[in-house]
């Protein structure tokens, strides 16, 4: 049955686009327990799977049931465009006790017997002390899973956000929303999205997030239940070239398609990196640097942010997939 988001005129102007590094490191730990997500990350499986062992994800898991409610204080929707990990989780640990242990009774009846398991009959005894164990839990996960990867990541989540943003300016959001998932259909203000249980909503003026995921793939998520403002979380576009490593080498065809320098200065950016450091490394003077830079960004290859009194430039999900020599 379809999840139902009913738009008034006022929606349409407070709709924006998100990235959550939340949002990412729930998704994640989803994909670990669910083998029908594991297609694209298998890479990425592989290499974490040492530490992901020396993590305890039984608790986390335990409120992330495959059909019911995952609690929303648990996993809210994102509360800026660009909000980091660390204003994410102070914002789950200051979650209210009394409305927390709510919301979990309600996840919890979603699994037989998880509400008298040890950890549930404990969570609902001291709701405070529930929300601060899974709080630390959510943020080891971020250190041991996420947070070395979330460069490569957030650019392919922006790359997505710069694509949809240009559509959502060509066909409007009526026709955006069903080329972001063929989950996703519009009639007459309203978005319909194919789950497995049946939500409908009105936003009444909240507008809509839209929110790319990396992990969240195959699925599409709709359902936050008020307070939180609506949002549409969806699979990120490029996952299939994102855990490309890098050959070691620029590979012939990028030389000849780019030209030696630029194609030494895109295999070089296996990490987000300044000029400066591009320069010492590849031996070439900083103002060739900064050309070949400029020139990649503007074809789509690299992003830039600024971080203190530095530019660092990263590869777009284009940029990922060319760098590796890989076919497509």
């Amino acid at each position: 049955m379809p999840s139902l988001l009913h738009f008034e005129e006022i929606d349409f102007l407070r709709c924006r686009f998100a990235v959550s590094p939340l949002w990412e490191t729930h998704q994640a730990v989803r994909t670990l327990k669910l083998p029908g997500r594991h297609g694209y990350h298998t890479p990425w499986l592989r290499r974490i799977r040492t530490a992901a062992a020396g993590l305890d994800l039984t608790p986390l898991w335990l409120l992330m049931p495959r059909h019911g409610h995952t609690p929303d204080w648990f996993g809210p929707p994102p509360i800026g465009p660009a909000a980091t990990f660390e204003e994410e989780i102070a914002a789950v640990r200051a979650a209210d006790p009394a409305a927390a242990r709510e919301d979990t009774a309600r996840s919890l009846a979603a699994t037989p017997g998880a509400s008298w398991s040890p950890y549930g009959r404990a969570w609902l005894a001291d709701p405070a002390r529930m929300i601060r164990e899974l709080a630390d839990a959510l943020e080891e996960v971020w250190q041991v899973l996420i947070a070395p990867d979330w460069p490569r990541l957030r650019a392919l989540l922006e790359a997505d956000i710069a694509f949809h943003s240009r559509r959502f300016a060509q066909v409007g959001l009526g026709g955006l929303l069903p080329e972001i998932s063929e989950r996703c259909s519009w009639q007459g203000g309203t978005l319909s999205v194919a789950s497995p249980g049946r939500h409908e909503r009105r936003l009444e003026g909240r507008g809509l997030v839209l929110m790319p995921s990396v992990f969240v793939w195959p699925h599409v998520v709709s359902d936050f239940d008020p307070p939180w403002q609506p949002a549409l979380v969806y699979p990120a576009r490029g996952i299939g070239g994102l855990w490309s490593g890098p050959t070691g080498h620029a590979p012939d065809s990028l030389v000849r398609l780019l030209g030696r320098g630029r194609a030494a200065v895109l295999g070089a950016l296996d990490e987000p990196s300044s000029t400066t450091v591009l320069a010492r490394r590849l031996g070439l003077a900083p103002s060739s640097v900064s050309a070949h830079l400029s020139v990649l960004r503007g074809s789509g290859l690299l992003t830039a942010r600024r971080y203190g009194h530095e530019v660092l430039y990263e590869r777009t999900p284009l940029g990922i997939a060319l760098a590796s020599g890989e076919p497509r």
